[in-house]
């Protein structure tokens, strides 16, 4: 046998070999979870939860590397460009799609420069007025709005956030005319509300709840496409406004171009971790729904998320600034 050929034939079950040897080696070392959230926040919360899971299951460190700065587009490049070996993973949100529907120069594409490796959860905003604020419910609210008088405002956590592009929706399937304020965050937001500084707002579930329940303010609906477990008795925006949905969602992404048998472990020992009771229940609880999707329905939920922003970027002339 030439030795070309006996060098090719001691390396062929070295090759068909690697596939099955990279899943079942890794991790080699810690892994660095990075989130675009500050120590505290939900994202954080969240990751430091699988990342004490996945730490026990690979006996590695699964470190939480927090890179909260220009809405999660540090966290991105910061993920896009390190090797795609499986130790370098990124809890997104939905603002991940957000950015690159608001700044198509963004340097990396929100779905193709990255491996997708499963949605974690989905869940709505929720829809809120002021006590005083003459509406009780979705369909009165509606034509309060269209026939106000004067200037409508409604209020988000700031500039490109889930509840600004909710109120950028609201506009454009109702023709209502109305000015967004941005704040820094939910807090500062919601409490100009209470103080009937603007008229609306679609908040994130866990921090309006709190005020909900305490009879601070009024909520309204949700904007999931249906009805969520943890307000069954409040409608889903579609069901006046059909069509409308606004869905926030967790995911777990990595580089792209990831090995294949890396993401099948990854993706099960994350839904195997969704799906433990301590984790389940906490997110129902804060009123998100858990999702658990294979990498490729994650990847197809990611293109149309950033094909509805881009479109609606376009119909209502939302800008960053």
């Amino acid at each position: 046998m030439r030795p070309h050929r006996v060098l090719c034939a001691l390396l062929l079950p070295l090759a068909l070999a690697t596939p099955a040897s990279a899943q079942q080696d890794y991790p080699t070392r810690p892994i660095r979870l990075i989130t675009a959230a500050a120590q505290g926040g939900t994202s954080d919360i969240l990751a430091r939860s699988f990342a004490a899971h996945l730490t026990e299951t690979f006996k590695q460190p699964v470190v939480v590397d927090n890179r909260a700065s220009a809405s999660g587009v540090i966290a991105g490049e910061l993920t896009a460009n390190s090797p795609p070996d499986g130790h370098t993973l990124f809890l997104a949100y939905h603002q991940h799609t957000v950015n690159a529907a608001l700044n198509p120069k963004l340097p990396y594409h929100p779905v193709n420069s990255f491996t997708p490796i499963t949605q974690l959860t989905t869940a709505g905003f929720l829809l809120v007025v002021n006590p005083k604020t003459p509406v009780n419910n979705l369909a009165e609210f509606v034509e309060w709005t269209k026939n106000f008088k004067g200037s409508l405002n409604f209020g988000s956590a700031g500039i490109a956030t889930g509840g600004h592009l909710a109120g950028e929706l609201y506009k454009v399937m109702t023709g209502v005319k109305a000015e967004h304020i941005p704040y820094k965050g939910s807090g500062p937001a919601l409490m100009d509300l209470l103080a009937g500084q603007y008229h609306f707002n679609f908040a994130g579930l866990q921090a309006a709840q709190v005020q909900v329940r305490a009879g601070r303010l009024r909520a309204l609906a949700v904007t999931t496409p249906k009805r969520i477990a943890a307000l069954p008795d409040l409608p889903a925006m579609a069901e006046v406004l059909p069509g409308f949905a606004v869905v926030g969602w967790y995911g777990i992404i990595g580089p792209a171009g990831m090995p294949k048998p890396i993401v099948a472990r990854l993706h099960g020992e994350l839904v195997r971790i969704l799906n433990l009771p301590d984790i389940h229940d906490r997110i129902v609880l804060d009123g998100s729904e858990p999702a658990g999707t294979t990498p490729e329905d994650f990847r197809q939920f990611m293109l149309a998320d950033l094909a509805k922003w881009a479109k609606l970027v376009s119909e209502s002339g939302a800008k960053l600034n």
